[in-house]
């Protein structure tokens, strides 16, 4: 298709803290099933559990027309919305949950259209996934295709979409929720909140929420295995912290992490020179690219990271990309969960 870019442009500042190695210390955050009040526990949670006061529509699920208002400002949706786009990380898979099916989707650089995980997890939409309207990169969306398709709804966020948002409204009511992984529970409630599927979401948080703190629980006595979580792009290695999609997964299991991992940004860069901060009991670990000159073939050929201790304990779990670090949704959170008791519990 040919594309008629606007670019969006996306400030990420990353402030990057030298921590000190290990494998053995517990995370910072109280984990579910300490004897932390569950209010307590929410408070200290590496990020939101629900929408924040002031925002969503307050309104009973399918109820329309409502108010919701979001990252953006305040949006009226007239009536349930039944062509939508959406733009944003986690976006499709939040909606294929819910049961809703958009007309538009944006994707990911890098990924596909429709990534596998999706595919493989909701089935009985395969027709319709066929038919979806490619509206561009989620970083320099298809103004002109997301017109075409006359949305009554636009999902995206702040952190990516904030400077269009004004051009995305003059199109159709547009919802913004935060973005970044951290935030995916609070972004797929007021999502759902624009669908009017509010408590429907929550219900999913809820069994997510239950069904993490039950692994957590499985180590009463022995002590929950310390978790890395580390990704290879063509160019870059990273390890994710505690203020991560996984790492708030993890939060939520009471997994502990290792000291290397306990900082305050979303993820931090690490050398070659710099693997050992990799290390923990358990890693997990993607590649965007894998190729000869990659920096995952660099990496994990170099005997520091043969040498690690996951290493050599056979404790180095490759996992999918897409829900592990692309993708804040729902249906990726589940998917990330049960490949840590896969690991952990096997």
């Amino acid at each position: 298709m040919k594309r008629l870019l606007l670019s969006a442009t996306i400030a990420a500042v990353t402030a990057v803290t030298t921590v000190a190695c290990g494998s053995t210390a517990e995370q910072t955050a109280t984990p579910p099933g300490s004897t932390a009040s569950s209010d307590d526990a929410a408070d200290l949670a590496p990020g939101p559990t629900d929408i924040p006061d002031g925002m969503g529509s307050g309104a009973a699920d399918g109820v329309f027309p409502r108010t919701v208002g979001h990252f953006g400002g305040s949006t009226e949706i007239p009536a349930e919305p039944k062509k939508i786009v959406v733009i944003a990380t986690g976006q499709l898979d939040a909606a294929l949950t819910l049961g809703v099916v958009p007309t538009g989707v944006a994707y990911g650089s890098g990924a596909e259209l429709v990534p596998d995980y999706i595919s493989f997890s909701f089935p009985q939409y395969a027709d319709q996934m066929t038919q979806f309207v490619d509206v561009g990169n989620r970083q320099e969306v298809d103004i002109e295709a997301i017109a075409a398709i006359e949305p009554d709804l636009i999902l995206a966020n702040e952190t990516g979409s904030g400077d269009i948002y004004s051009t995305l409204a003059t199109i159709a009511p547009t919802v913004l929720t935060e973005g970044t992984g951290v935030n995916w529970k609070q972004d797929f409630v007021l999502l759902a909140d624009a669908l009017g599927r509010t408590e429907q979401a929550r219900g999913v948080i809820d069994t997510f929420t239950s069904d993490a703190a039950a692994l957590g629980e499985s180590f009463a006595g022995s002590g929950a295995p310390t978790v890395s979580f580390v990704r290879f792009t063509a160019d870059r290695a990273r390890v994710f912290g505690i203020a991560s999609f996984a790492g708030f997964i993890a939060w939520d299991a009471g997994l502990a992490r290792p000291e290397s991992q306990q900082f305050a940004t979303t993820s931090q860069d690490f050398s070659e020179e710099e693997i050992q901060l990799a290390n923990a009991d358990w890693v997990f670990v993607s590649s965007q690219d894998a190729g000869a000159d990659s920096s995952a073939a660099s990496y994990t050929t170099n005997p520091l990271w043969t040498g690690m201790s996951a290493a050599t304990e056979n404790h180095i779990v490759r996992v999918d990309d897409d829900p592990w670090y692309l993708n804040a949704g729902p249906t990726a959170a589940t998917i990330v969960l049960d490949g840590l008791k896969n690991a952990l519990q096997s």
